[in-house]
């Protein structure tokens, strides 16, 4: 069978990588410079016209099977990987044939969980994947995905405002149905909890887990995070007739978990003036979607969380409650978030996405000016950030270094393939990357308030909300 390429590949330049060679004879200059591990499968990443791609060396029936699974997931709006192409018919110039390969595009400014824990690292940050991973998983059942091999492993995480997004990196084992049945969630979630467990004695074998942190401990805790939320997200309400109200309670509590209802079930009890209710479609994104759509911007949900309640102080502050919300929206996009953004130096933007930065930036003006005792501003607090916390972060985008330029920046964290399960990826010095959040702080789910001369002056404090329409 001749080579052949099926997919959506929009670079011209893969078709032309040198297929008639396994991965491991590939020429250097092709690879992204990047320490790899143990791996399954011979896992590379390459770089093309600015873009990173995960090339993974896998039977041909695999290939396209996980390419399809991928693309489904896509379309469900799941968190995962995005596929790119699997490429068949692979063999030498003496006839001998080759593993097939999947093409993934890289996920920017995504960490494997090896790249955010080590020794010196708090157990917060711990907790913190396990929520992000937990709702990986929920959303992956509403879905009707099975995964089979739920991990740590197997899974990216994002910085997201003072938490992480997971995403699923390998669905080589998963299934998709229309829906999923008790027992295939429950397999789901005794995997992870098995996974998660072994991962944990991993680390701490190596010297890698922080001494509080007990593997057993932290294994369950998926289970029961997993539970609470899947109840919440799915179970019944009984009330009464007249407490209707409730229903619009259990709608807020879900929006704000990050998910919007899109159906509910009500129906009336059996013999009674009770009503049970129960959430029928539900998607996740609620900030996100608003967010998006108020000012374009595309970024994780508890990202857009705290745009959304900065946008809110922004719209106190200059005496817009009466106006309208796209045209607030537009003046806080033109008046604060990009002059933030463009205000960091060219060669520091490869450290953080945009949201996550503004994001970091109101947490350090808040911290400054508890300091001072005044607001500083949001010009001051930009120059400081830059100066004393971001200078000192790892870069998180991944580069290809082809050039002197792009060979400083090789501290980046890439993405580690699911089923590369011992690669011990690291960011930039001795490997510990810092916390999400860059300094130590409460829990970040609200912004600034704002002030009245232009500048958001009077700042409420990390973790509150503004509560303004």
């Amino acid at each position: 069978m001749p080579l052949q390429m099926t997919g959506a590949p929009s670079d011209p330049d893969l078709i032309r990588l040198p297929w008639d060679l396994p991965l491991e004879e590939w020429p250097d200059r092709h690879f992204v410079a990047l320490p790899r591990g143990i791996s399954r499968h011979v896992v590379r990443f390459v770089r093309l016209s600015g873009h990173v791609y995960a090339i993974k060396e896998i039977s041909a029936r695999y290939a396209k099977r996980e390419y399809t699974l991928l693309r489904d997931l896509a379309r469900l709006d799941a968190p995962a990987v995005e596929p790119v192409a699997y490429v068949t018919g692979r063999t030498r110039s003496n006839g001998e044939p080759i593993d097939a390969a999947l093409i993934t595009r890289h996920l920017q400014f995504a960490l494997p969980y090896r790249a955010v824990l080590s020794g010196s690292l708090r157990p917060d940050t711990l907790t913190r994947l396990l929520d992000a991973l937990a709702v990986l998983l929920v959303r992956l059942h509403l879905a009707g995905f099975f995964w089979g091999d739920c991990s740590l492993s197997n899974t990216l995480f994002r910085r997201d405002a003072g938490a992480f997004a997971a995403y699923l990196v390998d669905a080589e084992t998963g299934e998709l149905y229309p829906t999923l049945t008790r027992g295939q969630r429950e397999h789901d979630i005794e995997v992870a909890h098995l996974n998660i467990y072994g991962e944990m004695l991993d680390l701490q074998a190596g010297g890698m887990l922080h001494p509080s942190i007990d593997p057993e401990e932290i294994a369950q805790q998926i289970v029961d995070r997993y539970r609470r939320l899947w109840e919440e997200l799915t179970e019944d309400e009984i009330i009464e007739e007249v407490e209707w109200h409730r229903i619009d309670e259990r709608i807020r509590r879900l929006n704000q978990l990050g998910f919007d209802v899109a159906e509910m079930m009500i129906r009336r009890k059996a013999g009674t003036a009770r009503l049970i209710v129960r959430p029928k479609v539900v998607d996740a994104g609620h900030h996100q979607r608003r967010l998006l759509r108020l000012t374009g911007l595309d970024v994780e949900e508890n990202q857009a969380r705290r745009l959304l309640n900065d946008l809110d102080s922004f719209r106190v502050a200059k005496g817009l409650r009466h106006e309208d919300e796209a045209i607030v929206a537009h003046r806080w996009l033109v008046e604060a978030f990009e002059p933030t953004v463009n205000a960091v130096p060219p060669e520091l933007r490869g450290k953080l996405e945009p949201a996550q930065l503004y994001h970091e930036v109101l947490d350090h003006r808040w911290f400054e000016s508890e300091k001072a005792g005044r607001d500083i501003g949001l010009e001051a607090a930009v120059k400081s950030y830059v100066e004393k916390v971001l200078v000192h972060k790892p870069d998180e985008q991944a580069v290809l270094p082809g050039t002197p330029e792009e060979a400083a920046l090789t501290g980046a964290a890439e993405e580690a393939p699911a089923d590369a399960g011992e690669e011990a990826l690291t960011g930039a010095d001795d490997g510990a990357l810092p916390e999400p959040d860059g300094e130590a702080r409460p829990e970040a789910d609200g912004a600034a308030a704002a002030g009245t001369d232009g500048e958001q002056k009077a700042l409420s404090g990390p973790g509150e909300e503004t509560g303004a329409a």
